[in-house]
């Protein structure tokens, strides 16, 4: 009895050891801002975590990157597109709280209930937050001739500004030029996968004309990421940081 007690909690111990690990092995960067730290947290392909101020901020929270039952509920959601490598409704539903805010495009909302749409150009202040929502889209990668895997205003991206930084989180896009007009961007999360997205030359082409001062591909499938630092090697504007977001 007594060595059946023990190896239950050894297990019980093992466990949570474990589960603590699990949930702590993400990569995060800490941001420094006029308004308080920033902590970015890497979950996986498109998902994000953002911490600032006391709130969470998930960004396309999928629950195929992590087990979402160990991770902080959300005070904000952002969701960029209706695929389902981007909304997971379930994953939605764990994290939220009656007061958590979530915004997302028409499409999405049309799935989940109780958000805010936002359309391309649409600007929203919350818990101190400004949200901008921007344009992402295909204009050469095609799901069929003329049918772009994503088409013009269906999806968004997403400019976040915390303090006197701001973060742009591209969604599904190319290089376009909305993208390349961007000004005064600190933080960047730009997709280089095929044939969804951008090629690394792609990458290179919008992050050199919109000079952020951090690079983070992202959503990058089976794309070798060296190419994007080859490719940037000369761009003294733009760090790029490679984190875990296959």
């Amino acid at each position: 009895m007594m060595k059946t007690q023990l190896l239950l909690v050894f297990m019980f111990v093992f466990f949570c050891s474990f589960s603590a690990f699990a949930q702590e092995s993400f990569e995060s960067d800490i941001f420094k801002t006029a308004a308080g730290d920033l902590k970015i947290t890497f979950i996986g392909h498109g998902t994000l975590m953002f911490k600032f101020g006391g709130k969470v901020i998930h960004i396309d929270p999928v629950g195929q990157h992590a087990d979402y039952s160990k991770l902080p509920k959300a005070d904000i959601i952002l969701v960029t597109h209706e695929h389902s490598d981007h909304l997971d409704t379930k994953t939605i539903e764990t994290i939220r709280k009656d007061a958590t805010i979530l915004m997302m495009t028409e499409a999405c909302a049309a799935k989940v209930g109780g958000g805010i749409v936002l359309k391309n150009g649409d600007r929203k202040t919350t818990d101190g937050l400004q949200v901008e929502a921007v344009p992402a889209y295909n204009i050469v990668h095609m799901r069929a001739p003329g049918v772009p895997f994503h088409g013009k205003g269906a999806g968004n991206g997403y400019i976040i500004t915390f303090g006197d930084k701001r973060v742009y989180i591209a969604g599904d896009t190319e290089n376009i030029p909305e993208m390349k007009s961007l000004e005064k961007i600190d933080v960047a999360f730009l997709p280089m996968n095929l044939p969804y997205t951008m090629t690394p030359e792609m990458v290179a082409d919008a992050a050199k004309a919109f000079k952020p001062k951090i690079l983070y591909p992202y959503h990058f499938g089976d794309t070798d990421t060296s190419g994007i630092v080859n490719l940037m090697k000369d761009a003294a504007a733009t760090e790029v940081r490679l984190r875990k977001l296959k």
